[in-house]
């Protein structure tokens, strides 16, 4: 997959089938911790804009395109036989990664964050969905600031499950900041920063139609569910990655 920087952030000309063939190749290697994103225009314009997030960002492995004006992005710079026709949805990739795992025991999945109920009802849909595939363990931590201690209870968490694909859904950009941060002394095994993916599969949270998705508003139909709660986000990080791009091309 070739890496082209969209505003500064290295994005991989990714589809799902080599996003998925790339994690698992990782997680069957078991060597080190590898971080993987599934980015967003925020996400993108936060890492420019954000010394500290873009420094994170600098220590994941594998960033996808999860946001069309990403994919549109890549596709000016790339052949006509190479252009993305989707992107890698955070979500999506998680129940891809799932599913490609199915009936494999080498690979055991860790999911990490949210609220207890949350996880109880993301274990439960998961094993109606996928019964082969064997969530390892779950942990719910507790809200704000973490003592040290916690590190080193997730930590063994990990290693003592066996887990080597863990979903993390801390929220951005908590979640980028923990994986990068702790890096260096996690379990070997791939760490997904998946956002509001457990909130989607668990119910909590309803995506977007899938024709918002294709056209690049996905933003919109959230907007209007949570206006209070995300329109300074996507107002701000919206118009940032527009000028930094458009500023950039020229």
């Amino acid at each position: 997959m070739r890496t082209i920087p969209i505003i500064g952030l290295p994005v991989a000309a990714a589809t799902y089938a080599g996003a998925v063939k790339w994690i698992l190749e990782r997680a069957r290697r078991n060597d080190r911790a590898h971080a993987v994103e599934a980015a967003n225009t925020h996400v993108a314009a936060l890492a420019r804009s954000d010394e500290g997030f873009g420094e994170s960002m600098r220590r994941f492995d594998l960033i996808c395109p999860d946001g069309m004006p990403l994919v549109w992005a890549l596709n000016a710079s790339l052949a006509a036989d190479e252009k993305l026709t989707e992107r890698v949805y955070g979500p999506t990739l998680m129940l891809e990664t799932l599913k490609a795992t199915s009936g494999l025991p080498e690979f055991k999945h860790f999911l990490l964050g949210g609220k207890q109920s949350t996880l109880d009802r993301l274990t439960q849909k998961f094993a109606g969905d996928f019964p082969n595939v064997t969530i390892a363990a779950t942990h719910s931590p507790p809200f704000g600031e973490w003592p040290e201690s916690e590190f080193e209870l997730i930590a063994d968490k990990i290693r003592t499950s066996g887990a080597n694909l863990i979903w993390v859904g801390l929220g951005c950009p908590r979640q980028e900041h923990w994986i990068a941060r702790n890096k260096d002394r996690l379990p070997p095994g791939v760490y997904f920063g998946i956002g509001a993916a457990f909130a989607f599969h668990a119910g909590e949270v309803k995506q977007s139609p899938p024709v918002f998705q294709k056209l690049g508003m996905e933003w919109a139909y959230r907007l209007a569910m949570e206006p209070r709660r995300l329109f300074k986000r996507y107002f701000t990080y919206n118009s940032l990655f527009l000028y930094h791009l458009l500023r950039d091309r020229r």
